[in-house]
């Protein structure tokens, strides 16, 4: 049975509007592994901190608008109100409709089956930002349901009638997430949760009359167990107290004593996580899994059995991928049932009368689908799906198709099915692509390199068409987490620099990415963290030695730890890249981890380093972009969101006004009204329309 979640507990994987999010446009998506969910609710204002002021306005001279001077209004595309902008030049009108049709793409994203109708609940965007749609066929016309001025996560609907389905979203891209219920026939939306606190990870029990969700109302930071009838405001209340933000509820037991009991996920990071069972009624925790092993053991995903024997998880237990794994609750035996698959099983879905298993793998990158049955504990491949990364797995109730999403290079995310018992595959949505063909859009190649300690390190090469003669100049694109992992899904406007301007685009997964196995992911933890910068600076020097790609002509880039990454680079690799261009990135680990929400610190620290313990907070002192923000001699542009709970704007404000210091280029873009990346379109659309100038006046020339 699948257990939808609203929102995700901290260090899972994303929600899938968080790989949409390439596909939709986004030149840099915020991190897969850290997006700690999307979304968030109307009403809702970040109770702990106060938004990070805006930098002081441009200097007088001329008309200003967003803080930038503008010559004639007909000529140039002005920003919105919401934007404050500097050093950026007048985007040219010509520039804009040049481009317009690499703005254009859409993506959709696969949310919820209806209990007992072939239909769907689906995310895409047909004005500013990705909002909840119904659909009720392959193929059929998209009923939008939401309408908000910001970004609606995915849907769920109530297990047995379908008479309502739950959402998540935030304000101005907070995530200060609050759960909503809309009900179907009279389209009326009600408020569930406070309007103020964080609210995540809401599942339904099997019979539908009871949700539990994590939240964050009790002080602001530690992530509380909370238990609600969705057709009861009243009855919402907390049932236990916990402390730190990795707790997420992942599963109720079933049918006759679903309201007995819930497992409940404990993170500590993303090596290490542990499994308690939930006594509903005497809101006691029961340790399932052992703490104080010789190896940290991660958990992921638990999902009760039919019978509410045994749990259903993936696990790098004894391995080093995870394996999908049955746990019997009355002895704790681990039977491990992918061992001769050599890749992480990333997602699974549990057929409600028991009998099936549908799990996908992450194969370097690409996702493999296959079918099990629970009885003989046998797997196949499943069915002809195309070659692509694939989430949001979800057996229909009448258990007799998968719902999922796909993207691919040449294919933006859209839903699919396909029927268990056959293999048909069925797509569902046809998303536009602003016009454009995609069949001859560039397909990546994996290639290697190997860095300072010998370690093979990968990433995905895109290179431009054939019509473009000589050597290439290069964007390096690095993926933020560190806990993630770059996937050939559709590049969406990333497209336009390989196609239109002849720039190769190169994605590294440098050490500490996820996929290759538990040891890699380490490798950059703590005081480890210079390693995973080397890995980097090899890659700028194997460039250099290719021969269809310019190793003069380099330009960095990537958004959250990929924004930390390229300010690296700009300071420790001055020498071998031509540009940077850093969005939302830490600046500096030991302020960033003072200032990044109190529910996400604890978790954090797990990676970086506990700054409050004086050889570390020397250490991360020493490496911080910021304490070597002197050696930029290259052009810098900075992108920000003011309310970013992750990577607060003090992080990029502190670098922008060192680097000016020094007299070198430096462009800043500041939106008031986003968070931890651009959700929205019209936001999105001026930040690509700068990265493009940034590019012709820093690397193309």
């Amino acid at each position: 049975m699948k257990v939808q979640r609203l929102c995700l507990s901290s260090l899972r994987p994303a929600c899938w509007s968080l790989a949409l999010s390439l596909a939709l446009g986004l030149l840099f998506p915020p991190s897969r592994a850290l997006a700690q969910t999307a979304p968030v609710a109307p009403g809702s204002v970040p109770p702990a901190r106060a938004a990070s002021p805006p930098p002081p306005a441009a200097a007088a001279g001329g008309p200003t608008v967003g803080a930038q001077a503008l010559p004639a209004a007909s000529k140039v595309v002005p920003p919105g109100e919401n934007l404050v902008v500097e050093g950026v030049p007048p985007i040219p009108r010509e520039l804009a409709d040049r481009v317009g049709r690499y703005t254009e793409f859409r993506a959709a994203g696969f949310s919820d089956w209806h209990p007992l109708r072939r239909e769907l609940l689906m995310v895409t965007r047909f004005a500013d930002v990705p909002q909840i749609h119904r659909l009720l066929m392959p193929g059929g016309a998209r009923t939008q349901l939401t309408f908000f001025p910001d970004r609606v996560s995915g849907a769920t609907y109530e297990p047995t009638r379908g008479d309502y389905f739950l959402f998540s979203k935030d304000v101005g891209g907070g995530e200060w997430f609050q759960i909503f219920r809309y009900d179907l026939k009279s389209g009326d939306i009600t408020l569930l949760t406070d309007g103020k606190s964080r609210n995540t990870g809401a599942i339904f029990n099997r019979r539908g009359d009871r949700i539990a969700y994590m939240s964050t109302r009790r002080n602001g930071r530690d992530n509380d167990l909370w238990v609600m009838n969705p057709l009861d405001k009243a009855s919402d209340k907390q049932l236990l107290q916990l402390t730190g933000g990795g707790w997420g509820a992942e599963d109720f037991a079933p049918e006759a004593s679903d309201r007995g009991q819930l497992v409940l996920g404990e993170e500590v990071s993303a090596n290490e996580s542990y499994l308690w069972l939930v006594d509903l009624a005497t809101a006691e925790k029961k340790l399932l899994t052992p703490k104080g092993l010789p190896e940290k053991v991660a958990y992921f995903r638990a999902r009760f059995s039919t019978d509410g024997k045994g749990l259903y998880v993936t696990t790098d237990k004894e391995s080093e991928f995870r394996r999908l794994t049955y746990i019997d609750l009355a002895t704790g035996k681990h039977t491990y049932l992918t061992t001769s698959i050599k890749w992480d099983v990333e997602d699974y879905d549990l057929s409600r009368d028991g009998k099936t298993l549908v799990f996908s793998t992450n194969e370097n990158g690409i996702s493999r689908l296959y079918v099990m049955a629970t009885a003989t504990k046998q797997f196949r491949p499943l069915g002809q799906v195309p070659v692509g990364v694939i989430g949001g797995l979800a057996i229909h109730p009448s258990g007799s198709e998968l719902g999922f999403t796909l993207s691919a290079a040449r294919s933006n995310a859209d839903v699919y099915s396909v029927n268990l018992r056959t293999g048909k595959l069925e797509r569902w949505t046809h998303s536009e692509t602003g016009g454009l063909p995609t069949e001859e859009f560039s397909e990546p190649q994996l290639v290697k390199w190997q860095s300072f300690d010998g370690r093979e390190i990968s990433g995905f090469l895109y290179l431009p068409s054939k019509r473009f003669t000589g050597k290439r100049p290069v964007v390096v694109n690095i993926h933020g987490g560190p806990e993630a992992q770059f996937r050939p899904t559709f590049l969406g406007r990333n497209n336009y620099y390989l196609n239109e301007l002849g720039v190769a685009l190169l994605f590294p997964n440098v050490r500490g990415s996820t996929g290759y196995g538990k040891t890699f992911l380490q490798l950059d933890d703590g005081f480890r963290r210079e390693d995973s910068y080397k890995d980097a600076e090899a890659l700028y020097k194997w460039i250099k030695q290719q021969p269809s790609l310019d190793g003069d002509r380099i330009m960095v880039t990537g958004g959250s730890y990929g924004g930390h990454m390229t300010l690296v680079s700009a300071t420790h690799h001055n020498a071998l890249i031509r540009c940077s261009l850093a969005v939302v990135g830490m600046s500096n680990l030991v302020t960033f981890l003072e200032r990044t929400e109190g529910y996400r610190r604890d978790l954090r620290r797990v990676e970086y380093g506990d700054e409050r313990d004086g050889k570390m907070r020397s250490f991360l002192t020493g490496i911080a972009p910021l304490s070597r923000a002197g050696s930029i001699s290259k052009p810098l542009f900075i992108v920000q969101g003011q309310n970013d709970p992750r990577v607060p704007a003090s992080e990029a404000e502190q670098m922008i006004k060192t680097v000016r210091a020094s007299r070198t280029p430096a462009w800043y873009l500041l939106a008031k009204d986003e968070g931890h990346g651009f959700a929205k379109k019209r936001n999105q659309d001026f930040q690509f329309y700068a990265t493009i100038l940034f590019m012709q006046e820093y690397l193309l020339k």
